[in-house]
């Protein structure tokens, strides 16, 4: 197998090499290249010591420099070059207590997690394949080096990385390494959130994010996110769905783009059913105030893998709001606007899509051309430059104080009362007929 490798990769192999050394381009990036990908980073593994990298290169920084990574830099451009290693002893189940350096690149390809990822590439001596790895490349299977339940008690994370790469190819888990995932899932308390919400991430803005599944299937989801074990165990007997709630969640998933927070909405959007769960003497279930609910389950759920505020924020609120259904009135787009937020509506209405295409076909057609209309609405609303929020109005509280009205909360309540006016009719927001409403409202502020 040859390919071609960026001319920057091919100078560092060529130095190293030239000064009597080994080294190939390793790793995801050869990965990459058998799959016709671009890949993103090229790293470079050697039979050079970090000290030995160090001389050979004018510019280069210690990213890594106790497990043997050095980055040398061409052009402005880092490329991590990595000497032959074999781990210590995983105390941890997350780091090697120690690494030692090898000059042998046998040994440091058996210590990778997937046959995938365990392939090394010289421009001169071709593609070092010990495992296999261009064979389950081709049969689109994840497995790992040598004994799964070795790599993955070794570290922990391997066990998110094992669903993430299935996910982000398509491809599917081979037995062993299925069962280790079962066997070894409750190792993941030894990761940090904050690494498993990177994974975890990874997974939801794949091509197969409803690859989750296998995740839940494998009891790795319960160490996490236990949840959403939850909500695959819950039915929603109503016309409305055809899934249970997990599985409901899962389809959704397909019908967002790959974005973080539209993906994560869906992935948390009815975490709240199985909480708030009703069912009547006709045996019909109900899932009253899940969205309320959900919202702030998502805040904790979101703050325990360590999302930063913002996600949460965007997150939440479209939870909140998810089950808002206003009719395609320019009246009532407009106060969802405003309720939703103008920042965030264009996101809303695709978390209403996903939600509905996720659903059964009951008064489907319905359903979809009720979103259709309010798109529609709001490309309509925008357009014109419609007020639909409070920076929006055409009159602020400094302007009422000018025309004679105290400040306070009251003034306060006027501004909103303004504000549902334009809400329903814009025609209002201009200021002369926005100052003589608010007087006319409320007389005793002057």
């Amino acid at each position: 197998m040859v390919f071609e490798i960026p001319q920057k990769v091919e100078i560092i192999i060529n130095i190293l090499e030239k000064a009597g050394y080994e080294a190939y381009a390793v790793g995801g990036c050869v990965r990459d290249a058998l799959l016709g990908r671009t890949p993103n980073d090229w790293d470079i593994t050697t039979s050079a010591k970090p000290e030995q990298v160090k001389a050979l290169f004018h510019r280069t920084v210690d990213t890594g420099i106790a497990h043997g990574t050095v980055t040398v830099l061409l052009e402005k451009e880092g490329f991590e070059v990595t000497t032959y290693r074999v781990d210590g002893e995983y105390e941890d189940g997350r780091h090697p207590k120690e690494v030692t350096f090898t000059a042998c690149l046998e040994e440091d390809l058996k210590r990778r997690d997937f046959t995938i990822n365990a392939m090394a590439y010289n421009p001169r001596k071709g593609l070092v394949d010990l495992f296999e790895g261009q064979k389950d490349l081709e049969n689109k299977v994840i497995r790992c080096v040598g004994d799964p339940l070795e790599r993955f008690t070794e570290d922990a994370l391997r066990i998110m990385r094992a669903v993430r790469f299935s996910a982000q190819l398509g491809f599917s888990l081979e037995e062993e390494t299925r069962k280790a995932l079962s066997v070894l899932a409750p190792n993941l308390k030894h990761v940090s959130a904050e690494r498993i919400q990177v994974e975890l991430v990874k997974l939801l803005v794949s091509p197969h994010p409803d690859y989750l599944r296998i995740a839940y299937e494998a009891g790795v989801t319960r160490e996490f996110l236990p949840e959403f074990d939850r909500c695959m165990e819950t039915p929603q007997n109503t016309p409305h769905h055809c899934y249970n709630v997990g599985e409901h969640i899962l389809h959704s998933l397909l019908y967002v783009r790959e974005d973080k927070v539209l993906r994560l909405t869906m992935l948390l959007h009815d975490i709240a059913k199985p909480v708030v769960r009703k069912t009547d003497e006709n045996g019909r279930d109900h899932f009253k105030t899940h969205a309320s609910v959900g919202e702030k389950m998502s805040k904790e759920i979101l703050r325990r893998l360590k999302f930063d505020n913002d996600t949460i924020s965007r997150v939440s609120r479209l939870i909140r709001w998810h089950d808002l259904r206003p009719t395609p009135s320019p009246a009532e787009v407009r106060k969802a606007i405003n309720v939703v937020g103008e920042d965030l509506f264009p996101m809303w209405m695709e978390v209403q899509y996903a939600d509905n295409k996720a659903k059964s076909d009951y008064r489907g057609e319905e359903k979809a051309a009720r979103q259709a209309g309010v798109r529609m609405t709001w490309e309509e609303i925008m357009e014109k430059g419609e007020c639909v929020s409070m920076k929006g109005l055409a009159i602020t509280g400094s302007d009422l104080i000018a025309a004679g009205m105290k400040p306070g909360k009251e003034m306060g309540s006027v501004l909103h009362e303004l504000l549902d006016a334009v809400l329903e009719n814009p025609e209002l927001n201009k200021k002369e007929a926005l100052l003589a409403l608010a007087f006319a409202a409320d007389k005793k502020l002057l």
